[in-house]
């Protein structure tokens, strides 16, 4: 196992026990006190600064190639096209979507959403991020008094 895999391994893994906690015990206070800390994404944005910082040739290739719009789509390909490039683009992912399911869930808990709400909203959020967000948008009102 190289450095890649462990990090993508490790973007992985950081982010299960935050996930579970807002799947399986979603109003839990344990659940809600690691929520509302940063820590919840801080280890895939670690990686991902980490990966970065390793080549930072790639970056300055990826910028230069930025200058030129017809270059973008081409630049970021060749970033990505390395195991380096994709490991740090699954940490990015791996965050976003970790932040993006935190919202759900609060939202779900602000709202006083129904369980079933609240867990198929989580489970898509990391999952399926698009469906998860639909599904939650469509699903999930405030209350009304």
């Amino acid at each position: 196992m190289d450095i890649y895999d462990l990090s993508f391994f490790l973007s992985t893994i950081w982010v299960g026990p935050f996930w579970f906690g807002m799947l399986a015990y979603p109003d839990h206070e344990l659940t809600n006190k690691a929520m509302n800390s940063p820590i919840f994404f801080i280890g895939p944005i670690a990686i991902w600064w980490a990966l970065m910082a390793s080549n930072p040739q790639a970056l300055l290739d990826f910028a230069v190639d930025s200058m030129d719009p017809t270059n973008v789509l081409a630049g970021l390909a060749d970033l990505l096209a390395t195991r380096a490039g994709a490991a740090a683009a699954w940490a990015h992912f791996v965050a976003g979507d970790i932040v993006v399911t935190r919202w759900m869930w609060k939202r779900c808990m602000e709202y006083g959403s129904e369980r079933w709400i609240t867990t198929t909203s989580v489970f898509f959020g990391v999952m399926l991020m698009p469906v998860g967000v639909l599904i939650h948008l469509a699903l999930v009102r405030e209350k009304q008094n």
